[in-house]
């Protein structure tokens, strides 16, 4: 039985791409450059802002990355007034979450984006202290998909690796979730494909919320 879920933000909990389009093209627009559609903002991010930013300034031409220095502190500087843009949960995760807490399965965040930032997301969609513990991007803290972080939240909240379900929306989840010794469950419903998902061979696949209540219930 597990004993803990630990989940990613963007594309899992959060609905958050337009909050990512949002900055990323108001800082390329701020360096005389076009901006990205949503379809590469799902693509692009995941690794964190650094990555992100990287990626997009490549895309639009600056293949040796000469803007690099002046784009993050943009980047920056611009999220922290956008990062609630039009940010919601994904239909049924209220549910899923409330599940958990009933049956006494800690709830907890691990994500790449910053501290501060991830915060701020979950308890403006969640309210605060609904979540046992929120880990993001952090000086000390290795980012994924090094398993520092998941085997921290573990350590933290009490249980062990293989009681911990690890839910997350890309590559990298699954690959952190692996590394950690934790069951992995991907999610089809946010920001990458499911072919890219399967790739990595997760213990299960959860087209909604719904089916991982299912999870829960089998294994109980």
């Amino acid at each position: 039985m597990y004993k803990c879920c630990i989940f990613d933000l963007d594309g899992t909990l959060i609905n958050t791409v337009h909050a990512l389009n949002r900055t990323i093209n108001l800082t390329l627009e701020a360096m005389g450059l076009e901006g990205i559609d949503e379809a590469h903002t799902k693509v692009f991010v995941g690794e964190g802002y650094r990555k992100y930013v990287e990626r997009a300034l490549i895309y639009r031409g600056d293949e040796t990355l000469s803007g690099l220095s002046r784009a993050l502190p943009l980047y920056c500087r611009i999220f922290e007034e956008n990062c609630l843009y039009r940010i919601e949960a994904y239909d049924g995760m209220k549910e899923l979450l409330a599940f958990l807490k009933e049956r006494g399965i800690r709830i907890a965040v691990l994500t790449n984006k910053a501290q501060a930032q991830a915060v701020d997301n979950i308890e403006t969609v969640y309210g605060k202290g609904y979540f046992d513990l929120i880990t993001g991007e952090h000086p000390g803290m290795k980012r994924k998909p090094d398993p520092e972080g998941a085997l921290y939240t573990a350590r933290t909240l009490k249980a062990d690796p293989g009681e911990c379900l690890y839910v997350g929306d890309t590559n990298t989840d699954m690959m952190t979730g692996a590394a950690a010794g934790m069951d992995t469950v991907g999610v089809t419903w946010g920001f990458r494909p499911r072919g890219e998902l399967e790739v990595c061979h997760p213990a299960y696949l959860a087209h909604t919320p719904a089916d991982i209540i299912k999870i829960i219930k089998e294994q109980a």
